[in-house]
């Protein structure tokens, strides 16, 4: 990471800038525009004020003079660190590599003159005589201090466009990685609800100053902040802090995708892998599925099933083997149909492994939401608290403890089965969350019962309280989303973990109703969003065939199915969009997207031959009317008929879903058509 590199690790001794009217009036002539690099140069400045303001009538005992050499020393020795600092950075960024070059050159020639010129040890010795020093070329010091913080202030700015260029470089690019995407919104999930804890934490703080508990759950609020920054950082940068790698063991899913993928291979390549790998691939991902037979929560019945299937397993790749090994010496047609009969079989037991593992994984959570519904064991906490029961206290911190251990044991083997990364990154960050969230709900409640009457304290175990059951809902609409990407409903393309929020200001969202539909409009509802979900599928479909995944059309069309999704899944009382206020802002989205997917069609059209190029302007202005309907349907006033607006609207939203999939057929084809003239030239 590129980050402003200090030059000096602490203020020296001595006055500071500009301390009185004695004093030296040091002006470098620069000029600082950031606050950052003001900051980062004070220490510095400090010192050099230092050097430069002494007087020169003063008695120069061997303590003042040993002092001034000191701090040249010590200006000298920071300088060069930082020089070592922004070399790096030169070397890590070739197109500003000479210009901080010839500043780190700058600063270390400045600190070097300011450590010979502060060389006054020996002054009171007789041989000293004729030697320059800060006392006889003040002037000298002078001219490399403004050298010296000219040059470091350059290096300083030239670190900053490093960073902006980075930042502006990811922002480009992590809206096309899906998990990158799933770890931006894990991360600003973290910070969006840690805020509000931050606040009502540190007022207990404040009220109880003398009460561990409620410094102890402030602390972890900071804590959590700065992981989630540290995570941010991450991202922007893509560099680890400290150069950490991804610990995060690989699910089983992956695991079983990636085994099934080496085993195939064998139909094409008989030397591809040997025994050894394989069997070692399978031992490593039977090992990981010990978490599910290990979990004390897992029933009788689906650990002896997995059992069963990882021993069969095991029986499968030895018989593998056995005929594979045949195959490698008789290329006869009677081997080469076992070996793709053995191949099968190993491929459906793992497919019937993945099934169990689902269900195993599916069963807990549902069962443990239900049994979380009514949130019993938080509001006998809040009871306990306000009368000041310390043994009840300690009763329920203990079940929610146990509650605790449960849900984070259900995430990791959600995890396992989520079947994206996206998802695998949420379920991450769900097990982080009430890992978490429960202590800090046991030092808040802790809190309370110690002060019962304590207002502020109340509020703190309510805004926790509520983060647990915000997570819990948030779990609830995780595994659904798992079970539809696990049954097909789904594509591995993921996008919109958190959605964006409607804005405040905003008078047309004002006019709707935020309630949720009632049960006669959910099934109105459900009969429009049917077609919307077959068209997801066939847009999904169209995406796969495409080779660049990365093509700007290809994305465009991906955000806009993600979002399809989301409605269909709303049509059918579920998803991320709860209420019509969150409806109708991902509509505006969803046209928006489409906009900006015609633009970019409408670019490609320029490479086309006239009747090719004909042919698919022919498709945008079919596509292009529909977004700008839509934008004017939601933008008209309907006072006391929302369903009808509602109507209106996922009606033009299927409209444009159909002409999509059929621009996006075609300009599949017509790139491809583009390919092949190119490759034949």
């Amino acid at each position: 990471m590129a980050a402003s590199p200090s030059p000096a690790g602490g203020g020296g001794a001595g006055a500071a800038h500009g301390s009185g009217p004695s004093s030296f009036a040091f002006d470098s002539g620069l000029e600082i525009k950031t606050r950052s690099v003001e900051q980062t140069l004070l220490p510095l400045v400090s010192q050099i004020t230092t050097l430069i303001n002494h007087k020169d009538n003063t008695k120069k005992s061997d303590k003042t003079l040993q002092a001034i050499q000191r701090v040249g020393q010590a200006v000298n020795l920071a300088v060069g660190r930082f020089v070592k600092v922004g070399e790096a950075i030169a070397n890590e960024n070739w197109d500003l590599k000479e210009e901080i070059n010839i500043a780190c050159i700058e600063a270390k020639q400045a600190g070097e003159t300011i450590a010979a010129l502060t060389d006054v040890s020996s002054l009171n010795r007789p041989e000293s005589d004729g030697q320059i020093t800060i006392f006889t070329d003040k002037t000298g010091v002078i001219k490399a201090a403004r050298l010296l913080l000219s040059s470091v202030t350059r290096v300083l700015l030239l670190a900053d466009r490093v960073v902006i260029k980075q930042i502006i470089r990811s922002r480009n690019k992590d809206l096309k990685d899906e998990k990158k995407k799933a770890k931006m919104a894990a991360a600003r999930s973290v910070l969006e609800k840690c805020t509000m804890m931050l606040l009502t934490a540190s007022k207990t703080c404040l009220r109880h100053p003398n009460c561990e508990s409620a410094h102890k759950n402030k602390e972890g609020v900071f804590d959590r902040m700065k992981v989630a920054l540290d995570k941010v950082i991450e991202i922007v940068t893509e560099c680890k802090p400290n150069g950490e790698s991804d610990i995060s063991s690989i699910s089983v899913f992956t695991g079983i995708k990636e085994f099934k993928m080496n085993i195939e291979t064998l139909r094409e390549n008989l030397c591809f892998q040997s025994k050894e790998t394989l069997s070692a691939m399978l031992e490593a991902l039977l090992e990981r599925m010990e978490d599910f037979t290990d979990c004390a929560y897992t029933s009788h019945e689906h650990r002896e099933r997995i059992l069963e299937l990882s021993a069969q397993a095991r029986m499968e790749l030895q018989q593998l083997v056995s005929v594979w090994i045949q195959a490698q010496s008789r290329k006869t047609k009677s081997i080469a149909e076992e070996l793709e009969l053995t191949i099968l079989k190993i491929s459906h037991n793992l497919n019937e492994l993945k099934k169990e593992l689902h269900s195993t994984a599916a069963q807990l959570a549902a069962d443990l939401l239900k049994y979380h519904a009514d949130h019993v064991v938080l509001k006998a906490l809040k009871l306990t608290g306000v009368e000041g029961n310390l043994e009840g206290l300690a009763e329920y911190a203990c079940k929610l403890s146990e509650q605790k251990e449960r849900l984070v044991e259900t995430c990791r083997l959600l995890r396992h089965v989520s079947g994206t990364e996206p998802l695998e990154i949420t379920c991450l960050h769900a097990e982080e969350t009430f890992q978490v969230t429960g202590q800090q709900i046991i030092s808040a409640a802790e809190t309370l019962t110690l002060h019962p009457s304590s207002k502020i304290a109340k509020e703190n175990l309510d805004v926790f309280c509520e983060a647990w059951e915000s997570q819990i809902s948030d779990m609830s609409t995780l595994l659904r989303e798992i079970n539809d990407v696990f049954e097909g409903r789904r594509g591995e393309k993921y996008g919109y973990l958190s959605l964006p929020k409607p804005m405040k200001n905003s008078a047309n969202l004002r006019s709707l109703k935020a309630d949720k539909p009632d049960s006669e409009e959910q099934a109105k509802i459900a009969k429009l969003g049917l077609r919307l979900g077959l068209l997801t599928s066939d847009a999904n479909c169209e995406i796969e065939k495409w080779e660049d995944q990365e093509n700007e059309m290809v994305l465009y069309g991906r955000n806009m199915s993600s979002m399809a999704y989301s409605l269909y899944l709303f049509t059918r009382g579920e998803g991320p969009l709860k209420t019509y206020q969150d409806l109708i802002h991902q509509l505006e989205v969803f046209a928006e997207e489409g906009l900006k997917l015609a633009s970019s069609v409408q670019a490609f059209s320029k490479q086309l031959k006239d009747d090719d190029k004909l042919m698919l302007l022919l498709e945008i202005n079919k596509f292009v009317p529909l977004c700008h309907q839509l934008q004017t349907i939601i933008k008209t006033p309907l006072q006391n008929q929302v369903f009808l607006k509602v109507d209106k609207c996922i009606t033009k939203a299927r409209s444009m879903m159909a002409v999509l999939v059929q621009l996006l057929s075609l300009c599949y084809k017509l790139l491809k058509k583009c390919f092949e003239i190119h490759f034949e030239i």
